[in-house]
């Protein structure tokens, strides 16, 4: 019995990995979501910052994971005049773009993912902007304790309609392009 007892003990221990997920918490602090919004001519840069972020890996997988984005954080990088910047700042924080007043925080929850190979996965999540939510799919990047992924996301399906040819007609050349590029990078602690 006892040989039994030790067996099962030990191929629990082995295969432990395999069998219960291992939970990864990101540093908000060292964690980054770089934006690029674009218009006929110009275009803007700042950034976005986590407040809290986790996965959870199984069997090389993620199986879980729940990242939570601090949207009053949002910064511009490419305006060097501070009152020009703190007025582009101020209006993206608005309700005409993202309403950080009534909408604090966006947040983004795992709902699938492949195997990473070669380093990549393609991970599929429902993200939540203003209180609505969609889903996206899109690949992530691991090397090491980092994380990477780039992806597209469509403000017009969050109701960011300012400047956006899927709410407003004749807006010619002050058109914003309704793609918002992220770049983000979680470092894990």
């Amino acid at each position: 019995m006892k040989t039994i007892n030790y067996a099962l003990t030990l191929m629990i221990l082995l295969q432990g990995p395999l069998l219960f997920a291992q939970k990864v918490e990101f540093n908000p602090n060292v964690s980054s979501i770089e934006w690029l919004g674009k218009k006929i001519g110009s275009q803007h840069t700042g950034n976005i910052q986590f407040k809290s972020g986790y996965l959870e890996l199984q069997d090389d997988m993620i199986v879980a994971g729940n990242f939570v984005v601090d949207m009053t954080s949002i910064t511009n990088s490419d305006i060097d005049n501070q009152e020009r910047n703190q007025r582009l700042v101020g209006h993206l924080k608005s309700d005409d773009f993202f309403g950080v007043e009534q909408y604090p925080t966006a947040s983004f929850v795992v709902s699938k993912s492949t195997k990473f190979k070669d380093g990549k996965s393609t991970l599929t999540g429902d993200i939540t902007i203003k209180g609505k939510t969609e889903s996206i799919t899109f690949e992530v990047l691991r090397t090491g304790k980092e994380y990477t992924a780039s992806l597209g996301i469509d403000r017009s399906r969050f109701d960011v309609r300012f400047g956006s040819g899927s709410f407003f007609d004749n807006l010619g050349d002050n058109a914003i392009n309704d793609i918002v590029k992220l770049d983000i990078k979680l470092v894990s602690m």
